[in-house]
């Protein structure tokens, strides 16, 4: 009997044939059939041992590579250096506050070009495994939501809410409408092999109970019911449910188990460091660390492993979450600029080949295990398609020397062996070369600067409103800005005893954060700032006032929106009080019911002073007037671009803390005068990792460099602009390149011979 896609393709053949149709119906014909046989042979599953991609098992490598976080420019050389890597997968997250900043009104273009980089990815001929969301975390701001989401009526965030449920999968059903429309998925002859429904809501559920039950229920029939014809999953979710694949995310990934025993082994998140945050230390992750975890997942019978980040890349603009900085590098093997961290990147090519090389054995059985040692042991993989072997030795501080299959092994601590024909070892993961010093050399560019000084806001201005009482920053500002001024009078008699005595009145502010100027008839009183770790601050001083009306202005000043957390949505910013002032004859005010005038923003903002032509808009100083240490002022330079195609970076060591532009696009924040704290030294790789394990940076900026992509250069004129909070010294600015010495360096040195030439024989 001819099977059903011969008698179609017959039947089309004799229609043509026979001339009975137009030309044009014949070609909608052809091509109704070419997509009609792609489909029929193009399919993803899976079964408890591998997803299977047109009938084939596979053992997985993948990286997240976020395109907001980078420039389309670069994005085909991190695409191919992730190929030349090893990768098959390229993952990321779908940035719902990017594609949809006000309601209805979406944005697909410049690094929100979405379908644009999974065609790049497409043309490398890579997967990709697409986290739809619609919430990320990721360190990104308010967890990937739009500010607006917030103040829909009756909403709460990630629960069995009917308006939130309702936006995130109007969201979610336009995301997977434009992937069906460019025919994206794998089933439609695109690389989207697997779709993410939510991230990490196992602990909300946990935490909230039923609510979070349903919520999760509704979820997956939503996501199913879009019907992608690829699988998919939930990360950090025990209870996800059929078919969807339950995965894991952390630093070992080991002893997961998916929730159905026919559900393949996934790892969504390896994480290849930390992020940094604003006054905290660096984080990093020691390669032979990283690659042991791996291996590890595999020999327990893994099948795919995601590295968390593969380029972690920059917050550029305002994207950060909440006092994160604008660098995302995570220590990921391609670095913030796309350069290969070594020997993190060259080791993990080498595992991903080792693993390829056992990957016929590994698809096809589950591992035996055998102990060979008290902390040793073998997982052998044996079956009809060959034999595989992994080597491990769990032991933090010994090598040990094993016997298996008649050979001995050599096995330094904390260290796994790849044996992919059950004999010859062609990859240990404690073996690794030493990592080259980064270089961030000056580039011979000037900058001369100029400068102009913003006045504290007043009452007066235009655009403010007044109210009854302290509102919440965010319900004010919408996040279309970092700043908030709230403004009122003090009245002061002239009998007040502190103005016979010169014991001035003791204010005190409560703010829910981050950050917050005084000013008092127009001069800066004092400032105070938070951190991570605890958000809120209070202002506490006393304050110089006279005799009649004082005007007081506080600058509150968000360092990004809370990313995660149950029910962050209810998270406040800005001064909240109570506010009171203390030392008067008549005894403590408290002054947060009084009348408050806000105003939104800097006035350089609403001029747009970060552009060409805003700039020309106020009067700049330059030369012995230039304005250094003060806070609030602006600071702009016209230079020249230099020669040459290496990463760029701006060195702000000298400044305080604001934000920076090239050319009317936004670096980010600048905040490298908050010194880095916490334990730093170098690390021992062997042993369990945790995030404050190997930190490093301590006493000095958590970030001094802040990437200048070279697509956003002009050859011959290019502004630089600057806006100090704080106060700084722009004329220690400068312009460096990054790179790394001896890069390309063979960087294995292993008994036996170099591990990269046993991989090739």
């Amino acid at each position: 009997m001819a099977s059903p896609v011969r008698t179609t393709a017959e039947k089309v053949q004799s229609m043509w044939n026979g001339n009975k149709l137009s030309a044009n119906a014949n070609m909608f014909l052809l091509l109704f059939l070419f997509s009609w046989l792609s489909s029929a042979t193009a399919s993803v599953s899976y079964d408890h041992r591998a997803i299977i991609i047109d009938g084939q098992k596979r053992i997985l490598i993948s990286g997240s590579i976020h395109y907001p976080r980078s420039t389309p420019e670069m994005w085909p050389d991190l695409i191919q250096k992730a190929k030349d890597g090893g990768l098959d997968v390229i993952q990321t997250y779908v940035f719902w506050n990017g594609h949809e900043p006000s309601p209805g009104k979406y944005y697909f273009e410049d690094r929100y070009d979405l379908v644009k980089f999974i065609k790049l990815v497409q043309k490398a001929g890579l997967y990709v495994h697409l986290r739809i969301g619609p919430y990320v975390c990721a360190e990104w701001n308010f967890g990937g939501f739009p500010a607006w989401l917030k103040y829909v009526p009756g909403i709460e965030f990630r629960t069995d809410n009917e308006p939130f449920k309702a936006a995130m999968k109007t969201f979610t059903e336009k995301i997977v409408g434009m992937m069906k429309a460019e025919r994206l998925f794998q089933t439609q002859g695109g690389p989207i092999i697997l779709s993410q429904i939510e991230n990490e809501y196992g602990p909300v559920e946990w935490t909230i109970g039923a609510p979070g039950k349903a919520y999760t229920n509704w979820t997956a029939q939503m996501a199913l019911g879009l019907d992608t014809g690829v699988p998919w999953v939930m990360c950090k979710q025990e209870d996800a449910p059929d078919p969807i694949i339950d995965t894991c995310n952390g630093f070992y990934c080991e002893n997961f188990t998916p929730n159905k025993k026919y559900k393949p082994k996934m790892w969504t998140e390896v994480w290849t460091g930390w992020y940094t945050e604003f006054g905290g230390a660096v984080p990093t992750r020691p390669a032979q660390d990283l690659a042991f975890s791996v291996a590890r997942f595999i020999q327990n019978g893994g099948s795919f492993a995601n590295y968390y980040m593969y380029h972690g890349g920059t917050n550029f603009d305002r994207t950060s979450g909440l006092f994160v900085a604008t660098s995302y590098d995570y220590d990921a093997p391609l670095d913030e600029y796309g350069l290969p961290r070594e020997p993190k990147w060259s080791h993990l090519k080498y595992l991903h080949k080792a693993i390829k090389l056992a990957e016929a054995a590994l698809v096809a059985t589950d591992p035996a295990v055998t102990s060979l040692g008290k902390s040793q042991e073998a997982h052998v993989f044996n079956s009809s398609s060959g034999c595989a072997a992994f080597l491990a030795n769990y032991d933090t501080k010994y090598s040990s020397r094993v016997s298996f299959g008649n050979r001995q092994y050599k096995l330094p601590p904390w260290s796994i062996s790849i044996l992919p024909d059950c004999k010859t070892e062609v990859l240990n993961t404690g073996r690794v070369g030493q990592s080259p010093p980064v270089d961030m050399t000056p580039v011979n560019t000037t900058l001369s600067w100029q400068s102009y000084i913003e006045d504290a806001a007043s009452s007066t201005d235009d655009n403010t409103v007044t109210l009854d009482g302290l509102y919440e920053q965010i319900n004010i500002t919408r996040d279309a800005t970092d700043y908030l001024w709230y403004m009122t009078d003090i009245t002061i008699g002239p009998n007040e005893e502190f103005l016979k005595n010169g014991s001035y009145p003791l204010l005190t502010i409560d703010s829910a954060g981050h950050a917050l100027h005084v000013f008092i008839n127009g001069q800066l009183s004092g400032t105070v700032y938070a951190r991570l770790a605890s958000p809120k601050l209070r202002f506490n001083d006393t304050v110089k006032l006279r005799a009649g009306i004082n005007k007081l202005a506080l600058l509150s000043i968000a360092v990004g929106l809370p990313n995660v957390g149950v029910h962050f949505e209810t998270w406040n910013a800005g001064v909240l009080g109570p506010v009171t002032l203390k030392g008067l004859n008549s005894g403590t005010w408290d002054m947060s019911r009084w009348k408050w005038t806000y105003k939104t923003g800097m006035k350089g903002e609403a001029l747009s002073l970060h552009t060409v032509k805003g700039s020309s808009s106020v009067e700049w100083v330059e030369g012995p007037l230039l304005a250094q240490k003060q806070p609030l002022t602006w600071y702009k330079s016209i230079f020249h671009a230099p020669p040459g195609n290496a990463p760029l970076a701006l060195d702000m060591a000298s400044m305080g803390k604001g934000q920076v532009w090239i050319n009317g696009q936004s670096i980010g924040r600048h905040w490298p005068g908050y010194i880095a704290h916490g334990s730093c030294g170098n690390c021992s790789y062997a042993g369990t990792y945790t995030e404050n394990k190997c930190r490093t940076n301590c006493g000095q900026p958590s970030q001094r460099w802040y990437h200048v992509p070279q697509s956003w250069l002009n050859q011959s004129e290019n502004l630089l602009v600057a806006f100090e909070e704080w106060g700084g010294d722009p004329t220690k600015i400068s312009l460096v390149a990054r790179s790394y010495e001896n890069l390309g360096q063979t960087l294995y040195n292993i008994e036996g011979g170099s591990n990269h030439l046993r991989l090739q024989l």
